[in-house]
């Protein structure tokens, strides 16, 4: 690996793990959000579908934007962006101001995730190998990290929080992975394998379905159905996230000597037990060790996705369609993630509004389909065997 490829990849793990970092803090304190502008359990569904929904704006955005600009570049724009939201949000005088600050994050959000997997794919491309795992494992990190804030600074006045936008704008002015312009470019994104893209792309849905409903109701969950004490409430996310970032760490060796494809089976049954206990618990501590089993269950579905995707789209392409196919999807294909993200934070609160137990059931039934969907994902073992995963012009 050269030295401006190892800069570029550790650029690339700040981004996920600044944006995981501020995303945690923010879901680990939705209990005092809630307290502070005396938000019930179906307002605050309202008010994450609408910062789901410009996050998948974002994402487009990032789409029509990356091909112009380089996504190096989107992407220090949306960290910025990111930063703004939070200000707003932390600091608002009134709910009008706190829900325009959490719009402006959530379209940051979108821009931020769409071109950070760019970023991520690029180099994968560039490497040769798979890396995506460890790259979303630094994501992970990040929240294990904001999950830890939360429960070192549960005293601490409100407007400090704001602090956490900081963060965006430092890694805003790392080095990230510049467009090889010795590369032809082409604006053709003609026959894409959308149908194909699709079943990982339903995958995508399951995980972040899951992934949304632990982060975002575990904390609630653990505070309205058992009780929990409130500086405590973030065990729900911060166990799930040391699980799935020690599995995600070690994810590139995984999926090369055990296979996509089995790998995936093995999570989902992992999941499935894991989200049985969450829904069973008799007391919050079972309840955490649910989380944390699940943490370690899904932890590889994500970057896979993109993986699997990336090569579909590549696949019996010359360099310069296979580009511009990637960019394309990639882009295209995070908005599974909020798919899944409407499902998990949404769907769970409002099935949920009653006890959130019934909530859970809706990541529960999610994770079957992943059984599945796992044989979808043979194009991430072909990586894994040393076939290029394609890229998106970076």
């Amino acid at each position: 690996m050269t030295a401006d490829l190892r800069r570029a990849r550790l650029a690339i793990s700040a981004a996920f793990l600044v944006q995981g970092l501020v995303f945690i803090s923010l879901t680990t304190r939705l209990p005092r959000i809630q307290d502070r502008w005396d938000l019930g359990e179906l307002a605050l569904s309202g008010v994450l579908l609408m910062m789901v929904l410009l996050a998948g704006v974002g994402s487009l955005v990032a789409e029509r934007l990356a091909p112009r600009l380089d996504s190096a570049t989107v992407l220090r724009a949306g960290l910025l962006v990111l930063a703004a939201g939070v200000a707003v949000a932390v600091l608002a005088p009134s709910t009008v101001v706190f829900v325009l600050g959490l719009a402006t994050y959530g379209a940051g959000l979108g821009l931020v995730d769409a071109t950070g997997n760019m970023q991520a794919v690029a180099l994968e491309h560039r490497l040769g190998r798979v890396v995506l795992p460890s790259c979303h494992g630094a994501w992970t990190l990040g929240g294990v990290i904001g999950a830890l804030i939360t429960l070192g600074t549960g005293d601490v006045p409100w407007p400090a929080v704001a602090l956490l936008a900081a963060l965006p704008v430092l890694a805003s002015a790392a080095p990230y992975l510049a467009r090889d312009h010795g590369e032809a470019a082409t604006s053709t994104q003609t026959d894409v394998p959308w149908r194909a893209i699709v079943m990982v792309g339903l995958a995508l849905v399951a995980f972040y379905t899951v992934d949304t409903a632990a982060a975002t109701w575990g904390p609630v969950y653990l505070d309205d159905e058992f009780g929990a004490p409130e500086d405590l409430v973030a065990l729900a996310t911060l166990p799930y996230l040391v699980a799935s970032g020690l599995v995600r760490l070690v994810g590139d060796r995984l999926t090369e000597e055990v296979g996509a494809v089995r790998l995936l089976r093995a999570g989902a049954a992992i999941a499935f037990v894991a989200l049985v206990v969450v829904v069973a618990a008799p007391s919050w501590p079972v309840a955490v060790v649910g989380f944390t089993l699940l943490g370690c269950g899904v932890a590889v579905v994500a970057p896979l996705s993109f993986s699997a995707a990336a090569a579909l789209a590549g696949r019996d392409a010359d360099p310069a369609t296979r580009q511009a196919r990637v960019d394309a999807v990639v882009a295209r294909f995070n908005q599974f993630n909020y798919a899944g993200a409407l499902l998990g934070a949404v769907m769970t609160g409002a099935v949920g509004a009653g006890s959130l137990r019934v909530g859970f059931a809706v990541p529960l039934v999610m994770v079957v389909a992943l059984f599945w969907l796992a044989r979808a994902f043979a194009p991430a073992d072909e990586n894994s065997a040393g076939s290029s995963a394609g890229a998106s012009r970076a």
